[in-house]
């Protein structure tokens, strides 16, 4: 294969820069073919089949398939001389380039393929597909033609392709802490002819800076979803200081694709683009207001684009994923928003229902928003003036106080049978008649002296069994009466799911089921017959969507029950 050196990145001014310690640390180093090996073309399953089996292989591929001088970070650096350059197939070689050339990543779905799930969502790795990427880049184009392109969280490079492709002029930064992940950027910008216009910045995007220009920035990607408890306390208090700078208090909580937004307010100007593509649950959780408040008062929101939770945006992964346009950094007139109910619906980022700034700033959950409920009119009643709207009881430990056969015995009069998982009532639908098929809590009162001979002597083994599990040792159990008393409710005539990824599932309790947790009870604050709580039951698994809950991480859309009682129900059917 010709080889090429690598000169100096030249771009439209100075260039951006990360931490001295990983982007400004770049070296160049000499990068060699190696002798064959055989290697597969099926790149989707590459841990089995290309021949490529770890990372140390991955990392020799794009060592030869880069040219001989080529300028890499320290981290970089390190990575390769940490490993021993392998063997690399003169076909493989020749099938990759044609691959990428061709617009695949096939070095990508190798990376990925040889990180478990695991590690991959610990990092905040999910590789965004053409169905979602391709509408993006279809969206900047209609907004003008950009500079400058920086995607924060670059991964492969698939939207900094995609965006070098669609713009021929701009200088592209591409933001990557992975450096294995940087080297297979890096290969797929050689192999699609864009090094000399970017730039690869090995370092954490919020330590990034760019140097003013002439001109707009366009900014796109998929933010990495790393939940906070994974985010040091340095990076929170970040987080929340430059908030503060901003007039808006903001919560630690927060995971990192928010940290990624405020970044980018933070270097974006006013005549700056920018989509992302991220999940979807900052609409409506209470650290994701910060957010909501930097995007109409400070980014510019203009498109709000958010996947049904039936839709898979992300192959494998459990998530409702939300689509962001914003465009320069101050407040819009309006701001284009809808609810997208297939991948093909996608098409256009410039459709939907306008709203004004204003009444999202109003709305303390987005998703109402994006999903109107019915109107509140003379024709309606809220559901919390006929019904009291109870959590079910925590146990503290399910291991422990959800029965199983692998348990000691126990006294049948302290087993009840309970809803232990939404499935239990989506599987029965409007009606639960039976409890023969639910798991059995159990539930023993806080004086242990009610129960006596062979009963007692059932139970108090039970509970020595129980502390081993240290079943009395964790928040709940120490906060009880007795620890282990779970003190189940009674049984609420109708029961609802309050967390999946779909609308609640109403179900008319005829077998008196108990509820832990993981459903509401609905109980009637007067006397109601069964065929009207069937009536309600039935107009609720009707009429009930999303819009009405609050969406959280992995596309669960969450009820809890103050909105349960806000939903409105027909006054015909309260008066039955």
């Amino acid at each position: 294969m010709e080889r090429v050196v690598a000169g100096a990145l030249h771009a439209p001014g100075a260039h951006a820069t990360g931490s001295p310690d990983d982007s400004d640390s770049r070296t160049a180093i000499g990068l060699r073919h190696a002798t064959p090996l055989a290697i597969a073309t099926d790149w989707r399953a590459a841990a089995t089949l290309t021949g490529i089996t770890d990372e140390a292989a991955l990392a020799a591929l794009c060592a030869a398939l880069l040219p001989s001088v080529t300028v890499v970070s320290a981290r970089e650096r390190a990575l390769l001389a940490a490993i021993s350059l392998q063997p690399v197939a003169t076909t493989a070689i020749d099938r990759t380039i044609s691959a990428i050339q061709q617009g695949t990543d096939p070095l990508g779905e190798c990376l990925l393929a040889l990180r478990p799930a695991a590690q991959r969502r610990a990092d905040g790795a999910v590789y965004t597909p053409a169905t979602i990427l391709a509408p993006m880049i279809a969206w900047l184009r209609t907004q003008g033609k950009p500079v400058r392109v920086v995607d924060p969280g670059a991964g492969s490079g698939r939207f900094i392709l995609a965006a070098g492709a669609a713009f021929d002029n701009a200088q592209l930064i591409a933001v990557e802490t992975d450096p294995l992940a940087a080297l297979v950027l890096r290969t797929n910008l050689h192999l699609r002819g864009m090094t000399t216009r970017s730039q690869v910045l090995v370092d954490d995007y919020r330590r990034i800076k760019l140097p003013k220009i002439a001109g707009m920035t366009a900014f796109v990607g998929n933010p990495p979803y790393v939940r906070h408890h994974h985010i040091g306390a340095r990076w929170k208090h970040w987080y929340t200081r430059n908030f503060k700078t901003l007039g808006i208090h903001a919560s630690a909580m927060a995971g990192l694709h928010l940290h990624f937004f405020l970044k980018t307010a933070l270097l974006a100007s006013a005549n700056d683009v920018g989509t992302f593509v991220t999940s979807a649950e900052w609409l409506d959780v209470n650290y994701g207001a910060a957010l909501r408040k930097l995007l109409t008062q400070h980014l510019g929101v203009v498109g709000l684009h958010v996947l049904a939770p039936a839709v898979e945006g992300f192959s494998g992964t459990a998530t409702t994923t939300a689509i962001t346009c914003f465009r320069g950094a101050a407040p819009q007139t309006s701001v284009r928003v809808r609810p997208v109910n297939s991948l093909t619906e996608l098409a256009a980022l410039d459709s939907g229902a306008d709203v004004l700034p204003a009444q999202l700033d109003a709305a303390t959950r987005w998703s109402s928003v994006i999903y109107p409920v019915q109107a509140r009119d003379s024709d309606t009643v809220p559901l919390g003036e006929l019904f009291r709207v109870l959590r079910g009881q925590v146990t503290g430990a399910n291991r422990v106080w959800v029965f199983g056969d692998d348990r000691p015995p126990l006294p049948d009069s302290v087993l009840v049978p309970t809803i232990t998982r939404a499935q239990d009532l989506i599987r029965v639908a409007d009606r639960l008649e039976s409890t023969a098929s639910l798991r059995r809590v159990v539930d023993l009162a806080p004086d242990l002296d009610c129960y006596v001979g062979e009963e007692r002597e059932q139970i108090d083994a039970y509970l020595t069994w129980a502390r081993r599990h240290r079943a009395d040792q964790g928040y709940i159990a120490r906060h009880r009466r007795a620890w282990w008393s779970v003190g189940l409710r009674e049984p609420a005539p109708i029961l609802c799911t309050y967390m999946a990824r779909r609308a609640p599932q109403f179900t008319l309790n005829v077998g008196e089921a108990r509820h832990i947790n993981v459903a509401h009870g609905l109980y009637p604050r007067q006397p109601m017959s069964e065929r009207q709580l069937a009536a309600i039951v039935e107009w609720l698994n009707r009429n009930v969507e999303v819009g009405s809950g609050r969406t959280y991480a992995w596309g669960l859309i969450k009820f809890e029950p103050k909105e349960v009682q806000q939903l409105r129900i027909p006054v015909h059917l309260a008066s039955r």
